[in-house]
């Protein structure tokens, strides 16, 4: 009984492992303007705007398309993937995955003249649970100093 238990176990975990790694990611679904979204109810996100974010906008001086291409960049060097949007329009989603558990992070970035420079706006949050430890948080500070080099 013990040993159908932990079978029963074993099997479940897998099956929901193999759920997180496999769920189909709807660009529409998680295409966002960070400007507009609402704050979710849960903690698993970091929100960068001018008004009712975590953090206030960092403005580069750089041009708005040399930021966005730089911006596209980093990001794939950082592992993630674009799944909407594009370099041209300065609005992208990108689809980044933890480490151990392969759980699906999305990170809906817009870059805005400003100025003589531009500044990066970001929505970047957990698909799965309630809280994602910093993770999305962690991950924009990373992209915005990596910006700063």
């Amino acid at each position: 009984m013990i040993k159908l238990l932990a079978l029963v176990a074993l099997a479940t975990a897998l099956g929901f492992a193999a759920y997180i790694r496999l769920a189909p990611s709807d660009p529409a679904r998680w295409h966002e303007d960070p400007r507009l979204v609402a704050r979710p109810s849960s903690p698993n996100f970091h929100l960068i705007r001018m008004v009712g974010g975590d953090a206030m906008p960092r403005v580069f001086s750089m041009q708005p398309e040399t930021l966005a291409a730089r911006l596209h960049q980093v990001a794939e060097a950082d592992g993630a993937r674009l799944i909407a949007g594009s370099v041209d329009s300065g609005h992208m989603t990108y689809l980044s995955r933890t480490r151990i558990m392969g759980f699906p992070d999305y990170t809906s970035v817009l870059i805005e003249a400003t100025g003589e420079g531009a500044m990066l706006l970001a929505f970047g949050r957990a698909r799965f649970g309630h809280s994602d430890m910093g993770v999305n948080r962690a991950r924009l500070e990373r992209w915005q100093a990596a910006l700063s080099d």
